[in-house]
């Protein structure tokens, strides 16, 4: 063979590789989308404040987590593919009244302080790196996130945030920047050590609660949902010859999705460990807390990553926080919803996102301490979420909603062991 086409025989096959990568991330979706979210402001605050405090010590409940959210997030997405409607529309219309409001209150309560939480800090990052009010900055990205869900096609914003879910791997750059100890940190990963006290055990539940979040259930449903629209498809309960193709890809999505939520996660934590925590700073309690501190400690460009990811995760975050509350509030009352609606078909779903948003940037002009009100929003999860999950089993159970396509024994087991973990770990936060 010739040396010239030897040489396009290589071009040709090294070509393959990108392209295939590139197709298999154009074909996710909902659940990396929803992986990408998990890893918000607040949830970034959470994990450099356990690598911060424990170091590499509680690294393993990175591992633990991961098939408890993949399990109840695949769940929730087959619920809205199979049925054709969100989580909250499925419980007006199949449970009691009362079941719906209190659901939804607490979504949308837990949603606005964490919304709040997310864009302060998003605006006390940017005040880090580049100086000037934090405040008009908490504004700016309020009303930037708004615009952005209302004005911009439902193709072309699912896009946006699935290319925006890279922006994670800022946190990649800061663990490789930090010098990591990578022998004690795999080995933390792999091997669990738990100590039985208070500060553990809150720690734990604070990891869980931020991992496992409702709001993301009610997304992941939702965007299903959406993506029938756009595809002008049939729900699986219509049509189930589609199913198995349809269960592969939502695994598959979920899976991806959930790994890479904790695995920047993880990351986190390595680096809060390997520089905060080896260098004595053990309480960090915002994520622009935890930003700063690496500044003297591992350099100004680790500090710059750090905040920069801050911010983009908070783009990432703010329009699923307040896309999730709009769709459990529309499903409630039979509005017409849908990011695929444009303004004028569904003034009250998008009112309510705005609503929810602003409400997110008012609390960050009041006296309402940050800290105190993630606190509070963490219990209105826990409170919500081991409920709601069970909800979920039912509803994914009920032949009467799903059909013939309830959930296989496996997932039904490991959706209700994930059930009971969280449950377990709500009990817990009230205790210790």
């Amino acid at each position: 063979m010739s040396s010239d086409a030897t040489k396009k025989k290589v071009a040709t096959a090294s070509s393959k590789v990108p392209a295939t990568l590139l197709g298999f991330f154009k074909r996710l979706g909902p659940g990396l989308v929803t992986g990408a979210a998990d890893d918000d402001p607040s949830g970034i605050a959470t994990y450099s404040q356990v690598g911060a405090q424990f170091g590499f010590g509680l690294a393993w409940t990175m591992l633990f987590s991961f098939p408890l959210m993949v399990v109840i997030q695949a769940v929730s997405a087959r619920i809205g593919r199979v049925t054709g409607c969100g989580i909250a529309q499925n419980l007006r219309r199949h449970y009691s009244l009362w079941l719906l409001r209190v659901v939804v209150s607490l979504l949308v309560i837990a949603n606005v302080v964490n919304l709040g939480a997310d864009l302060g800090a998003m605006g006390a990052a940017l005040g880090l790196l580049i100086g000037g009010p934090e405040h008009f900055y908490t504004v700016l990205f309020g009303v930037v996130c708004i615009l952005l869900e209302i004005f911009i096609s439902y193709a072309r914003y699912a896009a946006v945030l699935k290319w925006a879910t890279l922006s994670l791997f800022a946190y990649v750059g800061v663990v490789f920047a930090a010098h990591v100890p990578w022998g004690t940190a795999l080995h933390n990963t792999f091997v669990p050590h738990f100590v039985f006290d208070s500060a553990h055990a809150m720690a734990l539940v604070a990891v869980l609660g931020t991992t496992i979040s409702p709001y993301l259930f009610f997304w992941q449903a939702a965007q299903e949902v959406e993506e029938l629209r756009r595809r002008n498809a049939k729900a699986l309960y219509v049509a189930p010859r589609d199913a198995d193709v349809e269960f592969a890809r939502i695994r598959v999505d979920t899976i991806v999705g959930m790994g890479m939520s904790n695995l920047i996660a993880l990351f986190i934590i390595f680096a809060t460990a390997a520089t905060l925590h080896a260098s004595g700073v053990t309480n960090i309690q915002t994520s622009s807390q935890a930003a700063e501190a690496l500044r003297p400690i591992a350099g100004e460009f680790t500090f710059a990553l750090f905040a920069a990811g801050i911010i983009a995760t908070g783009m990432l975050a703010v329009p699923v926080l307040a896309g999730s509350a709009a769709y459990g509030v529309s499903e409630a009352f039979g509005w017409r919803e849908g990011l695929d609606r444009l303004l004028k078909e569904a003034r009250a779903f998008y009112a309510t996102i705005a609503l929810a948003t602003l409400g997110g940037v008012a609390l960050n002009f009041t006296s309402l301490d940050p800290v105190k009100a993630l606190y509070w929003a963490a219990v209105v999860n826990g409170v919500l979420a081991a409920p709601l999950m069970a909800v979920m089993m039912l509803i994914a159970m009920n032949r009467r909603i799903m059909g013939k396509l309830t959930l296989p024994r496996p997932m039904l087991i490991a959706g209700w062991f994930s059930t009971a973990v969280m449950a377990l770990a709500t009990l817990g936060f009230f205790l210790v």
